[in-house]
């Protein structure tokens, strides 16, 4: 395997669905891995590079959650849910327990293809601009290393929930619209998802914050969004 070629792993109990997505990848010059189950896929990610998951929910025994739950304990993978289920507490679930997107069936291939670059893009130290860390108290934000620390102890944060906490930090002090930062993070396709970064907010506030629950670097600006205190 090239080392330029992206590794995806395609994980999804339905054969046809397998195939057309791995063929549609593969026409686009990524490597592909197949897993009809979820004990296959931990195998494979314990034993193989892999640099993006896409992850049916549904799947039959060991289901998507708990692959997915697995998976964030070793990696940082970024990981693409899919699923037909459109209930939003399925989304919020997904991304609470650290899926980077969530994309629901049926999908068209553009849209699959446009949300598996923007992933691969923002998963690439080389595609990161070269700023100056943001430091506020203890919290500090290396954009160049991608590594977080507070007491200078660093932190676990997921590919997107660190691109959630840096676009906040490199406006620090301004207030960000939801909008904003969907777009900016997630991509242009995205507007109204709004409890996708509300669901990343209140996660990032357990790592980042002294006490959660009475927030001094995250805050929010009732209906407008979110800001994070300017740097020191």
């Amino acid at each position: 395997m090239s080392s330029a070629q992206p590794a995806i792993l395609v994980i999804d109990d339905e054969a046809p669905m397998r195939k057309y997505v791995g063929m549609n990848l593969k026409a686009r010059g990524y490597h592909v891995l197949l897993a009809a189950n979820g004990a296959e896929a931990l195998e494979l990610v314990a034993r193989t590079r892999v640099d993006l998951l896409l992850l049916d929910i549904g799947l039959p025994g060991l289901d998507g959650l708990s692959v997915l739950s697995a998976v964030r304990r070793e990696a940082a993978v970024p990981v693409l849910m899919v699923s037909a289920r459109a209930r939003e507490g399925d989304k919020v679930r997904a991304l609470d327990l650290g899926a980077d997107d969530y994309l629901t069936k049926p999908f068209g291939v553009d849209e699959l293809l446009a949300r598996v670059r923007a992933l691969l893009r923002r998963a690439d130290p080389a595609h990161k601009r070269s700023l100056p860390a943001y430091r506020s108290g203890a919290l500090q934000v290396d954009f160049t290393a991608r590594r977080v620390t507070r007491h200078g102890r660093e932190i676990a944060l997921t590919p997107r929930q660190h691109d959630v906490l840096a676009y906040l930090a490199r406006n620090a002090g301004t207030v960000v619209t939801h909008r904003e930062i969907l777009q900016a993070v997630w991509g242009p396709h995205y507007g109204g998802e709004s409890e996708y970064v509300w669901t990343y907010v209140q996660r990032l506030r357990h790592q980042i914050e002294e006490d959660p629950a009475h927030p001094r670097l995250l805050l929010t600006e009732p209906g407008v969004g979110y800001f994070l205190q300017a740097a020191d």
